[in-house]
């Protein structure tokens, strides 16, 4: 099933957040969603009991967090007791730390990091036991909530990891050659760890921008492909070029003359009462997608990124 979400920079005033999840609720998203990054943007947590209160339905959480900037416990008790007040709408997307380690001068951790820290979170805030460097913890007062678990991946190592132990993926572009190209490492991890793949959602967390002026909607978005160029770069760094798709590359490599293509690949744009081809293209069997737009113009809360999940077997 598609569904919609919202993704908002936890910018000042708090209570202006607030109001737009608020908002969302009312307009049918599913899930609100802020960046977790302290020194950029505010502090989420806090936030985050004032959006649960606020709402009744919408799935609340960071996309992404990561398992540095707090212990990984600390994650986990804050959103056990978020899960509490919210009466478990509470779900957790997670990175390597990107511009929470880079701003302080740090490097993302390694995936192998991340994974451990996907599993240990997700055990202790919904109660189980786990085994921390030889002593056993436990969240004894935890409700045993639920708590999803999304990882963020752009490359080979990460999608493995989060088809062996996330249920969702996070992928932040919107062109459906370079997510049939991630899919297939997506399964390759769900098979190491002996998963049913269709089990895993996936979310394609691209800006969109509703606007009857296509130039206008890429100029409005252009600010994305920007922000998240880092993450391809260390890809071409770290793989060679046959191992990544051409859509992929291309887009730190442009062609000369082509100002829309980086664009392109990493958003979703077009007119109201029209469809963008690639969604068409991504509705095709194999190719299921969840989206995450940003700042339609005249309708979605200002401020925003929206996003939608399916499962990864639901396109058949």
């Amino acid at each position: 099933m598609l569904s919609f979400g919202v993704t908002f920079m936890a910018d000042p005033p708090v209570s202006e957040v607030v109001r737009r999840t608020v908002l969302a609720e009312q307009s049918g998203f599913s899930h609100a969603w802020l960046w977790d990054s302290h020194v950029l943007w505010q502090e989420v947590y806090p936030i985050f009991t004032l959006m649960a209160a606020g709402t009744d339905r919408i799935h609340i959480g960071p996309c992404v967090t990561n398992p540095v900037t707090r212990d990984p416990t600390v994650t986990a008790a804050a959103m056990a007791t978020l899960n509490e007040i919210s009466g478990g709408r509470m779900e957790m997307a997670i990175g390597r730390g990107d511009s929470a380690q880079r701003v302080l001068g740090r490097k993302p951790v390694p995936v192998s990091e991340m994974e451990r820290a996907c599993v240990l979170i997700r055990d202790l805030a919904e109660g189980r036991e786990v085994d921390l460097d030889g002593t056993p913890v436990r969240l004894k007062w935890s409700e045993g909530h639920r708590l999803p678990v999304w990882v963020a991946a752009y490359g080979p190592l990460a999608l493995r990891c989060a088809g062996r132990v996330a249920d969702g993926v996070v992928l932040q572009l919107a062109d459906p050659f370079i997510i049939e190209w991630a899919l297939r490492y997506i399964r390759e991890g769900a098979q190491q760890a002996g998963r049913d793949v269709s089990e895993i959602k996936l979310m394609a967390a691209a800006p969109a921008y509703l606007s009857a002026d296509l130039a206008h909607a890429r100029d409005q978005t252009r600010w994305f492909p920007a922000l998240v160029s880092n993450h391809v770069v260390d890809l071409v760094r770290r793989y060679h070029d046959a191992e990544l798709p051409a859509e992929l590359t291309d887009y730190i490599r442009p062609a000369r003359g082509s100002r829309h293509q980086p664009v392109q690949h990493l958003l979703d744009g077009g007119r109201p009462g029209g469809t963008d081809p690639r969604l068409r293209r991504r509705d095709h069997p194999g190719v299921p997608v969840a989206r995450r737009p940003a700042e339609p113009a005249g309708g979605t809360p200002a401020g925003g990124t929206p996003a939608g999940r399916r499962r990864l077997g639901e396109a058949s």
